[in-house]
């Protein structure tokens, strides 16, 4: 009879479990596909590696080794332990119940003991990281919510292990410290309560047991546990091809009035089951600029945002929606109660995400690198930005300034356009233009920092001084060149970039360009990984990777000892944005009496100068400026020189220089000024 109504307890508490669980799923899939429906599914195979990397080999998660430790055993323990789920239900139910494994049940035994063990040391640790260690990026989130899954976790894990030892204690089993290490201790400790006292502890851990497994498996769709069901899909629908490369916007569809992302019903579903997806770890927060800084905008923040402000509006939209199934209908306008949420805010921009937010945003794609499920932040910040400049014309005045220059006179500055090609002035026997040269093999684009800026300039001097030495024929586009529209783009104006996308494209076309190398990685990405989706057909080169391939070749000899230690700064641009990051150094190790220095944060995990995303032409109103931050990082290695391979970059580290009274003994060079005192 006891075993009856067990039963009944049991399968009713199981149903009602499966109930919710598939409820509130169900409901997130709803709300999901309130989104724009997302393109194609091109690249499987890449999708199936991103999976098999991400996801089981969970390599995003070992950039933090301990947490990623920590999290493997977790990911692979709980597969582990599913394993003997079913034979402890069973146990409660048929007495000493094992899997008919015969000789092989002892090392299933083993493995589920250890795995078991290794997860509940795994989950105190995790609590030790949050409560004992008060790791940073986790320390803004510590509700009941954040408790519930370390007590939860460590219930369930340890409830099986003393459930089991009970149970050899009801049977009257002699410990097994072989092939039960854990459980026998339990047992050997417990062994004097006799039989009937071992089946009442067996059965009331078993209980405990079951409450937290189904608790827990209702819970975790509606928490940040939520990305255990989401994140693998997220991973695999993720964009394929570049990383970073933006959505392009097709201007000519008809019936479009409305451009970029001003509801939050118009991300693609692939964008929104990022936000379900987040596992709310803070290490997009950690390493984040604008955050590091003292300015508003948090990555993490940003995402949970969004993700509360779906479920808010998604709850409240498909309680209404006629082709509902009625269990989620009904289950809808239910779960909004029950979470305790409010009424969706009216606007996107403005209630949910504020203008200072999005415009704080350098696009270094440090949070996007840094997260463990692949979310992408930047082009849901630039979607955004795209609905302010292109929807409302709601632009901050300095942005204003920089499109209005750019389409007067195709310069940030609005310098005459005309003023393009004086940076070559002395130099017009090697450095000639399109017109006046019979043939080139390499295009060298300048772009308007390298044309304009005073500093810049010597960059590009340097590199066309070096070309020359080592007999490269190249041309430039002299007064004919434009701005390449990266900045506008990441700045949100989408319109001017495709407009100046084209006119370069159909000059490179114009020319017979099939070459294209520029001392600009932010120009370099564009053209490299995001002109071709618009027809550009050329080889794309930065100039440290010319520059080391003409070492190699012999065609630079490095010979002359630079006796400096140079603190190298790793531009967003050129580094995670296309993962080059040993090709300079490279220039720098074949330079004599030069010593490479790196800073705490350096390759992937380098901290942004502060330029990118529209912000070089944007002023820091709120906490640390960002390259006074990045400089300092720099000066604590002591060098003589801080090396760069980016316009932007070291015009943000020489400003930091001089704002730190630094200059006189510090210097601030691109590789490319670096490497010419060597030849």
């Amino acid at each position: 009879m006891l075993t009856i109504i067990q039963l009944i307890l049991f399968l009713a508490m199981v149903a009602y479990a499966l109930y919710l669980l598939v409820h509130v799923v169900y409901s997130r899939i709803l709300f999901i596909r309130l989104g724009k429906p997302s393109p194609d599914l091109p690249d499987l195979k890449e999708r199936i590696n991103a999976v098999l990397i991400n996801v089981f080999g969970q390599r995003k998660l070992f950039k933090d080794r301990k947490s990623g430790l920590m999290h493997f055993i977790l990911f692979y323990g709980f597969f582990i332990i599913q394993l003997g789920l079913i034979e402890l239900i069973l146990k409660g139910f048929i007495r000493g119940y094992e899997y008919p494994l015969g000789a092989a049940h002892k090392t299933f035994v083993l493995m589920q003991e250890w795995a078991t063990f290794l997860m509940l040391v795994a989950v105190l640790y995790a609590a030790f990281r949050r409560y004992g260690e008060k790791l940073q990026r986790l320390q803004w989130k510590r509700d009941w919510k954040a408790a519930f899954v370390y007590i939860v976790l460590t219930v369930l894990t340890g409830t099986i292990l003393i459930s089991l030892g009970f149970e050899h204690v009801m049977l009257g089993k002699q410990p097994d410290f072989v092939h039960a290490p854990f459980s026998s201790a339990v047992t050997a400790a417990f062994a004097w309560i006799g039989t009937s006292a071992g089946t009442v502890l067996f059965y009331a851990f078993w209980w405990v047991h079951m409450l937290a497994v189904f608790s827990f498996m209702v819970f975790v769709p509606q928490s940040k546990q939520a990305h255990e069901l989401f994140a693998a899909f997220n991973v695999f629908f993720k964009k394929t091809g570049p990383v970073g490369r933006l959505n392009k916007i097709d201007f000519e569809e008809e019936g479009v009035e409305e451009f970029g992302v001003g509801k939050i019903e118009d991300f693609t579903r692939r964008q929104l089951i990022d936000l379900y997806a987040c596992v709310e770890c803070g290490r997009c927060t950690n390493v984040c600029p604008a955050s590091g800084t003292g300015k508003m905008l948090s990555p993490m923040h940003l995402m949970t945002k969004l993700r509360d402000h779906l479920t808010e509006k998604g709850a409240a939209v498909t309680s209404r929606t006629p082709w509902m199934p009625a269990f989620a209908m009904s289950g809808a306008a239910a779960n909004q109660a029950a979470l305790g949420l409010k009424e969706p805010a009216e606007n996107l921009i403005g209630d949910v995400i504020t203008e200072q937010e999005l415009w704080a945003c350098t696009t270094c794609r440090n949070c996007e690198d840094q997260c463990p499920v692949m979310n992408e932040h930047v082009d849901k910040i630039i979607d955004m930005r795209r609905y302010l400049v292109m929807t409302q014309g709601d632009v901050p005045g300095e942005a204003t300034r920089y499109f209005q220059n750019i389409e007067r006179q195709s310069n940030p500055w609005g310098i005459n356009r005309n003023e393009r090609i004086a940076w070559r002035e002395g130099m017009e026997d090697i450095v000639k233009t399109v017109h006046e040269t019979e043939e080139f093999e390499i295009l060298f684009w300048v772009g308007s920092m390298g044309a304009f800026d005073a500093r810049s300039r010597k960059i590009a001097r340097a590199f066309a001084r070096l070309m020359h030495q080592a007999g490269v024929r190249f041309a430039i586009l002299g007064n004919e060149e434009k701005n390449s529209g990266d900045t506008a783009r990441r700045m949100g104006n989408e319109y001017l970039f495709q407009e100046l996308c084209a006119q370069n494209i159909e000059t490179f076309q114009k020319y017979g360009v099939t070459r294209i190398v520029t001392t600009d990685p932010h120009a370099y990405n564009t053209f490299k990984n995001e002109y071709p989706e618009f027809g550009l057909e050329a080889e794309v080169l930065h100039h440290t990777e010319l520059l080391l391939q003409l070492i190699k070749d012999g065609k630079l000899k490095p010979v002359k000892a630079v006796n400096e230690k140079i603190a190298y700064h790793d531009s967003c641009y050129l580094g995670r944005y296309n993962g080059i990051y040993d090709i300079p150094r490279d220039i720098l190790r074949s330079i004599p009496g030069v010593e490479l220095l790196e800073m705490e944060r350096n390759r992937d995990k380098a901290l942004c100068c502060g330029a990118g995303g529209g912000r070089m032409w944007m002023e820091e109103r709120e906490g640390t400026r960002i390259n006074l931050t990045r400089t300092k990082m720099a000066l604590e290695t002591n060098p003589t020189v801080i090396g760069s391979n980016c316009p932007y970059c070291l015009t943000m580290l020489t400003d930091g220089v001089k704002m730190m009274e630094a200059e006189t003994r510090v210097s601030t060079l691109d590789i490319a000024e670096i490497l010419e005192k060597a030849i």
